[in-house]
Parts: C-alpha cells; structure tokens; sequence
C-alpha cells in the first residue's frame, strides 16, 4: 500500500504579532492620556475649567508668586496682546494677580492635559514611537524619570523665556521630547545582531550610547536633529498654532525637554548600574 502524501507540509507556526507592541509603562502612558482628555469631554465647564487652572502651567502666575511686585506687568502684558478674547486675558491676568500661587505640581500636571482630540492623539502616537525604545532599554522607572525631568525642563525654560505670559501650558509634548532625545543616543546606530528566528519587534536594541562626537557623524541622526529643531523653531517664532490647539506651539518647551532628556539619559543609565 503508497503511503498517502500531504501537499501541505507541517510548517512551523509563525509568531503571532501582538496588538500592542509596546512596553507596559508606555501602554499606560499612553492610555493615562487618552483617558483624561475623554473625561474632560464629559465633565460640566466649570469643572474643567477649575481643573485647568489647578493642573496648567501659567508662567505669570509663577512671575507673581515669585515677585508680587510685577502684577502691574503681567497686567500690561495681558492687556497690550492682540487679536480676539483681549479683554478675557486682562481679566483673567487680574485673577492671578489676586491669586498668586505658584502651584509646583503644575511643572509637571500641565502635561496630563491636551487642548483637543488631535493634539492628545499626536502626542500619543510620538509618545509610542519614542518611548517605546527607551523603555524596551532602560525599565520602566527610568524610563519616567527621563520623561517627568524633561516635562518638568520645559515648563521651566518655558517660564523663564516668556513669564508673562497668561495663556495656560498644556501637553506631554516636551516629556515627548525629552524621551525623543533619549532614544536618538542609541536609535540610529545599526542594529544588534540576531539570531535568524528573531522578528523585528524582538530585536536588541544597542547596548551602547552613543557619544555626541559620534552622533554628529552619523548622517541619519544630524538629518532628524535638523529636521526637529528647525521645525519647532520656524512653529514658535511664527507663533503658529499647528492646528493642534488655539495656542501657539511651545517651542521653548520643547527645547528644554529634548536637551534635558539628551543629556539626561547617559546618567539615568549609570545610576541604574550601580
């Protein structure tokens, strides 16, 4: 008797892609975000609007905390700005002079809030693509203290470059940044190598930073940090708001967290080895 042949071989199965491919910390991140911005859809007006003014970074209200004796400029800021809402601005500058407390925990609360379904999305989708790398090599506890010094960077910088301002701070972009940074110390060097099974969601990352000499001779790199620095630039100086929000996109803010997570990440590293 023949023995009856199989025309479909038994091949191995091939591994399953998951839904989510990203780390736990970022998973939640990014769902943290996404869930507070859908709470704030639902909530009354006032509501919200008591929880902006406790959780957004205003720089004049930090100015005014810090030297009482400047209410007669953020009142004059406030007044001499244009366009439409000036005269909602100069009462809402002569809220903070009357209520001037700086609220520390908003250097790092104005990044929980986003000015529209866009900019949380967004914000998110970069948050995914940067943070992922970092977490996937650093854990997830450094991983947030790279993401919360540069949030907490760029509310700073943001404040010292324009305090008095009255409009509210809002948006994980400069924790985003910070954690873009981190990953471009190691993300453009070429890969580890794997063995022939691996996929490409389980490949290793590199397990050395790069040095900034190094970095400034690796074209792909030079090309992103162009690319994002004169975006961000070209946005803030032409005070464009990117169709993200009514604000004007914070570039400073930006800024501070990208330099802060660049350099940041190098010493988060060796605290970790220790």
């Amino acid at each position: 008797m023949v023995p009856r042949m199989d025309a479909t071989p038994d091949l191995p199965r091939p591994p399953r892609v998951p839904v989510f491919n990203m780390p736990a910390v970022v998973t939640a991140s990014v769902g943290i975000l996404v869930l507070i911005h859908a709470v704030r859809q639902v909530l009354p007006d006032v509501w919200d609007i008591t929880l902006l003014l406790d959780l957004a970074l205003i720089p004049a209200r930090w100015t005014l905390a810090l030297d009482p004796g400047r209410a007669a400029d953020v009142l004059r800021a406030a007044a001499g700005t244009e366009g439409d809402g000036v005269e909602l601005r100069k009462a809402f500058a002569a809220y903070l002079v009357a209520d001037a407390d700086g609220m520390p925990w908003t250097f790092a609360t104005y990044a929980l809030l986003h000015g529209s379904w866009a900019h949380v999305l967004l914000n998110s989708v970069w948050l995914a693509a940067f943070g992922t790398p970092v977490a996937r090599r650093c854990g997830a506890w450094r991983y947030g203290a790279v993401a919360l010094a540069a949030t907490v960077a760029g509310g700073l910088l943001h404040v010292l470059i324009d305090p008095l301002s009255t409009v509210p701070l809002i948006g994980a972009s400069a924790g985003v940044s910070g954690l873009m940074a981190a990953a471009v110390r190691f993300a453009f060097q070429p890969p580890e190598p794997a063995g022939p099974a691996a996929v490409p969601w389980q490949r290793p990352v590199p397990t050395r930073l790069q040095t900034i000499p190094e970095l400034l001779r690796n074209r792909s790199a030079v090309v992103f940090l162009v690319i994002w620095f004169v975006t961000n630039l070209l946005f803030g100086l032409a005070a464009l708001p990117l169709g993200l929000s009514d604000a004007p996109v914070a570039w400073d803010a930006h800024l501070g967290g990208f330099v802060v997570g660049f350099l940041l990440l190098p010493l988060v590293e060796r605290i970790g080895r220790r």
